[in-house]
């Protein structure tokens, strides 16, 4: 650990000396639906250029997140198979994860919010928000917001052009992968296609069973120029993930599952911009169907659900000191299941934020009204600060958060006529109810070189999480084994959460010809349970997250790595053979080489180390990988 926070600090403190013109504040959005240099939020904010997709040694989305510093992604299985995103100690439930703002989480389960129903083609950037914003997005923005913000929905340009890439990649374990994109632009409409496809027999598993997986994401997306500065906005996605998912959620030696989730976005968005605001309304309709196969002679799970989301927003500038958003909100969530049952339940908000600036100063205060058919009624408020000095900013925030149980976590093979072992629903738990505090600062030394840290503390009651119990104490047996195993969704008393993040970034063109970014980071948390029995999911947080990526290019050869580092607590499962280590080290490297503007080919090797981890207990991940390829861009 020391050896590797050492050489984060020596590669930081030998590159800080460079000079830079690089912007390292970039505007976001993401805060309060206003837009604002990151230094004015009060927020702890990372920006991620989409273009990164294509220069790191990533294969899906939830990869690309599994390197930013304070994002935690605890996968079950490579390039987009499943992974759990939590942010500062939270659950996988805690986290909002929007596309254009708008909410993508499925209804199902939290398992699903990496399943990203977008083309990395289409992606102009990512903006990851640290700590609650229950004020501005509701429910599950907890731990925070992972916001995909696209070019056709957020970049309209009325100038001619046609701009694509076309690159394919092979490797180890029967590996091909596919990501391509075309867009268009002209005078009165611009759009957008884009496709990403992992194809592998995968690894070995326990047993004879290999990791194999098929995961596509086809999305195509449209703006319209209209009349009178307003715009209107089409998207539609089709994502499909087929995996191997043994041990994915339990520990059992006859769990030899396999998984298949497919999932179709339409978004449609009418804005109109001004000279003192804007106003937009967003529509999203979201549906999906999950078949799990826990053994080949078992009855597979079959779950279909939807999910329909309407909103308006208005934002105005009143001065250059003051400046609103409010809107409204409705959504309806439904399931039909064969072993959760159906169910229905709807949603609705009002929402406003008020951004004051004066002098030095940048305050910010939000409010939302919310309705859900699990908790009834819930004020929401949010608070947010900054002092900017020249090459400094102090911020601080408060907010609260609430969140309830998704259909898995409340009927989980609730509707079967025997269950024998396994996950146990319960629709009588309480909504999660939480308050989150943190204050930090951020420095820019030079124009280059940025440095920030943030002190966080979130006091939260009623978390929900599944806690080993006993046949004698489920509130339900009427469907059980007496002698069964069994795991059940309860309310946690308190669960009290506190860590610092530290993160640096530098980024220059030292010459003509060499360009260089690193950006590395460490968090280090603690949570604390008044449950004497420890429940799965609040205890699986790291403990120590170190992290970092670094690009680096000199003419037409360009290598990047990404690395991480995770203490965590031991856990073992000894009739699969599984651990959960004290702690791993990870790391991945690419190399390029572009023979024009528009021919590159590439190498890389996932897992260098050839180490043997895993995440989540059970769940095997791949060790060391090499796949290679090339790309045409035009």
């Amino acid at each position: 650990m020391k050896k590797i926070l050492s050489f984060c600090f020596l590669v930081s403190a030998n590159i800080a000396a460079a000079q830079s013109s690089v912007d390292l504040n970039p505007v976001s959005v993401t805060s309060t639906r206003l837009s604002q240099k990151a230094n004015e939020t009060g927020r702890n904010i990372t920006v991620l250029d989409g273009k990164m997709f294509q220069q790191l040694p990533v294969h899906s989305l939830d990869e690309l997140l599994k390197y930013v510093p304070g994002v935690e992604v605890q996968s079950r299985g490579p390039m987009g198979a499943q992974s759990d995103i939590v942010l500062r100690g939270g659950t996988y439930q805690q986290v909002l994860v929007l596309l254009d703002g708008l909410k993508i989480n499925d209804p199902t389960t939290g398992h699903f919010s990496s399943y990203i129903p977008v083309a990395p083609t289409e992606i102009d950037r990512i903006e990851i928000l640290r700590g609650p914003a229950a004020a501005t997005y509701g429910a599950e923005a907890v731990g925070g917001v992972i916001n995909v913000i696209t070019k056709t929905f957020n970049r309209y340009t009325d100038s001619s052009s046609i701009h694509g890439l076309v690159k394919a990649s092979a490797g180890e374990y029967n590996y091909f992968g596919s990501d391509a994109g075309v867009s268009v632009t002209g005078k009165k409409a611009n759009g957008s296609i884009g496709v990403l496809s992992n194809n592998t027999s995968g690894q070995l598993l326990r047993g004879d069973n290999r990791g194999y997986l098929h995961n596509h994401t086809i999305s195509g997306s449209v703006a319209f120029k209209l009349p009178k500065n307003w715009q209107l906005s089409l998207r539609s996605s089709f994502d499909s993930r087929d995996f191997a998912a043994q041990n994915f959620y339990t520990t059992f030696a006859s769990d030899t599952a396999t998984e298949k989730v497919t999932s179709i976005w339409n978004q449609v968005q009418l804005k109109k911009q001004s000279v003192h605001g804007s106003q937009q309304f967003d529509a999203v309709y979201k549906t999906s169907t999950d078949n799990y196969l826990f053994n080949e002679v078992s009855v597979a799970n079959e779950n279909k659900s939807n999910y329909v989301l309407v909103q308006y927003i208005n934002n105005h500038k009143f001065s250059e000191s003051v400046s609103t958003s409010a809107g409204a909100q409705f959504s309806e969530r439904a399931i039909r299941s064969n072993d959760r049952g159906d169910h229905n339940t709807g949603q609705a908000a009002l929402f406003g934020t008020m951004l004051y600036s004066k002098m030095n100063w940048r305050v910010g205060a939000s409010l939302r009204g919310d309705y859900d058919g699990n908790y009834g009624f819930a004020l929401l408020p949010q608070a947010n600060v900054s002092y900017i000095f020249p090459n400094v900013t102090l911020r601080a925030n408060v907010g609260r958060a609430v969140r309830s149980a998704d259909f898995t976590e409340r009927y989980n093979n609730y509707n079967k006529s025997l269950v024998k072992s396994g996950s146990i629903g319960n629709p009588d738990l309480t909504a999660e109810k939480s308050w989150s505090y943190e204050a930090g600062a951020t420095a820019r030394l030079g124009n280059y070189f940025k440095l920030s840290a943030t002190a966080f503390y979130r006091n939260q009651n009623d978390v929900i999480d599944w806690t080993t119990t006993k046949y004698a104490d489920m509130p339900r047996q009427n469907n059980l084994d007496v002698a069964g195993t069994y795991a059940l969704a309860k309310n946690i008393k308190e669960v009290k959460t506190k860590g610092v993040e530290v993160e640096l970034t530098f980024q220059k063109m030292i010459t003509a010809h060499h360009n260089l970014y690193v950006n590395v980071g460490a968090t280090f948390m603690s949570s604390a349970s008044n449950d004497s029995i420890p429940s799965f999911y609040i205890i699986a947080h790291a403990k120590t997250l170190v992290q970092g990526t670094l690009m680096y290019s000199y003419r037409k050869i360009s290598l990047s790595l990404n690395a991480l580092y995770k203490e965590r607590n031991v856990l073992l499962a000894k009739g699969i053979n599984a651990e959960i280590t004290s702690s791993y080290f990870l790391m991945n490297a690419r190399l390029g080489f572009q023979f024009n503007k528009h021919w590159s080919v590439f190498a890389s090797c996932n897992n260098i180390g050839d180490i043997t981890y895993s995440d989540l207990l059970g769940s095997k991940m791949p060790q060391r990988w090499l796949t290679g390829g090339a790309s045409f861009a035009f």
